[in-house]
């Protein structure tokens, strides 16, 4: 029986979420994460059923200053083809349907399942958009493996913060948009999550054997597309001891301290203008990035209070005007980018 609890519920798993008059507890979801880059990630339909197809300038036409009575050589722009390709993100649940009668209140038992899905989900998401990699062929390439070499072509959005270990953080700062970066889903296909109610089944224990169960199926088809490199910047090997220790590389008075690689990001922006820009940080950087603004600044770093989509109060941190977003998938261990 421990096989089945491993990928479907046991009745273990019902005692432990009932409360104490035997309805469906409300679970406390301490494995929920925050990735506010999923909030802002811009996504359109591919022009493939795989991807999407990019074409992007590669080398500008030659021109001539033209003396009288002298001829012009032709000339001409040069440019290529990336295929970006999406990946189909999948997870079935499969309930034993007496198991999900128990309480007489099928629905309820069935969505508190869901829910741990789709915060799954989310969270594979967020870490293959940050830490993908293209030697994994059923994910799509993240931000972090597209910046990870100093020596690259789009070496000068990769600013280095200094840090030699191999208990570094990064900082992510984003321009999404249409032509600059955003997501996609497969042509013909639909954007987000996307849930499927099987009904009633038969399902199969480890042992071949079947038995009735509610079933529902989670998809996610997603990918990311770059199609301008400069409007994505890393900021790599931040110390993150020594930014909790505002001491060494990230002290507040050094040149690779945080505010000021962020201030040096902005510049690699080629335009802040008909994007939607965004820094992205691991909590860490977050929580000390606020402390030096509290003591070093009076308007570089500043907390604002509004309102989101549903009506709710929110304090959001921003850097010189741009927010500064949580993102779980980015760790505090990364080794030195080189």
């Amino acid at each position: 029986m421990a096989t089945i609890g491993n990928s479907v519920l046991t009745l273990v798993d019902w005692a432990k979420r009932l409360d104490p008059d035997g309805k469906t507890a409300a679970t406390v979801e301490i494995l929920s994460q925050t990735n506010e880059i999923l909030d802002d990630m811009l996504f359109k339909e591919g022009n493939l059923p795989t991807g999407e197809q990019t074409t992007i300038r590669t080398g500008l036409p030659a021109v001539v200053y033209r003396l009288m009575n002298q001829g012009v050589p032709k000339s001409k722009s040069t440019t290529a083809q990336i295929t970006e390709s999406t990946a189909q993100l999948e997870g079935r649940s499969e309930v034993d349907k007496d198991e999900a009668e128990l309480n007489g209140n099928v629905n309820a038992y069935r969505l508190d399942e869901a829910e741990a899905f789709m915060e799954s989900m989310n969270q594979t998401m967020a870490n293959t958009l940050i830490n993908g990699t293209a030697s994994s062929p059923e994910e799509f390439v993240g931000f972090l493996p597209r910046y990870s070499d100093l020596g690259a072509v789009n070496a000068q959005n990769i600013l280095d913060a200094g840090g030699t270990g191999s208990d570094n953080s990064s900082i992510l700062l984003v321009g999404w948009g249409q032509r600059t970066v955003m997501g996609i889903f497969p042509k013909g296909s639909k954007a987000g999550l996307e849930h499927e109610d099987l009904g009633l089944i038969d399902a199969f224990d480890s042992n071949d054997d079947r038995f009735r169960a509610y079933a529902d199926r989670f998809v996610w088809k997603n990918g990311l597309v770059v199609k301008d490199w400069r409007y994505a910047v890393r900021i790599a090997n931040i110390d993150t001891p020594a930014l909790v220790a505002l001491t060494g590389t990230q002290a507040v008075t050094a040149a690779t301290s945080v505010p000021k690689m962020m201030s040096r990001a902005i510049d690699r922006l080629p335009s802040l203008n008909n994007v939607n820009t965004a820094f992205y940080v691991n909590r860490t950087v977050a929580s000390h990035l606020r402390i030096i603004g509290l003591e070093k600044s009076s308007s570089a770093v500043v907390v604002q209070e509004g309102l989101n989509q549903f009506g709710d109060t929110i304090f959001t941190t921003r850097f010189l005007g741009i927010p500064v977003r949580i993102v779980d998938a980015l760790g505090t261990s990364e080794s030195r980018v080189v």
